[in-house]
């Protein structure tokens, strides 16, 4: 096993855990914050899962990890609109606050 695929193979485990946790929680409550949070971790897998291809050399026609490639691409913007929009969600839910029932 490469270094690469370990570290993407590592970094699985906590983006699977995002995603479950936003999907639950969206799934509870469609709210626009519950939304920004599990589309953020849906790029955010997106990012894992380019690293994974890169590594094991799928679809290597998208040039995985070369400047100006389709691939370097997807993964950027993946990585972008991730960092931006999982935080954003959960800041905003965060602030939210829920009256007590």
């Amino acid at each position: 096993m490469n270094a690469a695929l370990l570290k993407s193979a590592v970094a699985l485990l906590p983006i699977s855990v995002l995603l479950v946790g936003s999907a639950v929680l969206f799934s509870r409550d469609k709210s626009l914050c519950s939304f920004l949070q599990l589309f953020g971790a849906l790029c955010l897998m997106v990012v894992v899962l380019t690293h994974v291809c890169e590594a094991v050399g799928l679809f290597s026609s998208m040039r995985w990890g070369r400047e100006h490639s389709v691939g370097h691409y997807l993964d950027f913007w993946s990585a972008a609109v991730g960092l931006t929009l999982f935080p954003l969600g959960f800041l905003f839910h965060a602030l939210g606050g829920r009256n007590a029932q």
